[in-house]
């Protein structure tokens, strides 16, 4: 396994590589595309602003799963977006999820994904509390 972005990996699922996107994540951009500028927007920053939290956003997820990691993925309603990337909800050898921890954690933001929505409720919880305490990228 190896971490892509803040809510994208490459795992090794049924003995074919896969990229594999987290449920109901959302982190900053790493490039200066269109959701970069789109957020940057959004969030009043610039884009390079965003991009530095992005990869402060890997940085974490790259300390909790480390390359050939076994990890259990969950799927919700669908097991595949619209490219072909698995969707997941990945759970560490510990049985803690990634996609909450990287929000609880101040990581990363909730998505909204309908129709996999198993867990919205708990990953706005863990936001709200991010926000609150002021962890990883709401400190700044």
């Amino acid at each position: 396994m190896r971490v892509i972005d803040g809510e994208t990996l490459q795992v090794l699922y049924y003995g074919k590589e896969e990229i594999l996107r987290l449920i109901g994540v959302d982190t900053p951009e790493i490039y200066p595309n269109k959701e970069a500028r789109r957020e940057a927007k959004k969030t009043k920053q610039d884009v390079r602003s965003i991009m530095i939290q992005g990869k402060l956003a890997i940085k974490f997820v790259k300390k909790l799963v480390r390359e050939n990691d076994p990890v259990t993925i969950e799927f919700d309603a669908q097991r595949r977006d619209e490219h072909r990337k698995l969707l997941g909800y990945v759970y560490l050898q510990d049985g803690t999820m990634l996609n909450e921890i990287i929000i609880r954690e101040g990581y990363g933001r909730p998505r909204i994904e309908k129709p996999n929505t198993r867990y919205q409720s708990k990953f706005l919880k863990a936001y709200d509390e991010a926000r609150k305490a002021k962890r990883g990228l709401w400190k700044y």
